[in-house]
């Protein structure tokens, strides 16, 4: 999968899940910040990156995710490890 379809899947439904405004989706936005994120959501975020995607997300591969390019690249490498 090509890394502009990821981060255009990824944004598209981060959109839709947490209805934010698509301008504010930028690479190096923090993305808890963006999408105020709390524990609750970060599961809601969990399962649809398990439905779009089919890759499996734990809490360790959150570590150093801060920003939205971060969390692209964590989703191409785990598509990419399948």
């Amino acid at each position: 999968m090509d890394k502009s379809v990821i981060i255009e899947k990824i944004n598209d439904f981060l959109i839709d899940e947490f209805e934010v405004d698509a301008d504010v989706i930028t690479p190096d936005a923090v993305l808890k910040d963006t999408l105020g994120l709390d524990s609750l959501d970060y599961v809601d975020l969990v399962v649809t990156v398990e439905s779009n995607f089919g890759v499996k997300l734990g809490e360790a591969d959150f570590v150093g995710i801060s920003t939205f390019q971060n969390f692209y690249d964590l989703i191409e490498n785990k598509i990419k490890a399948k």
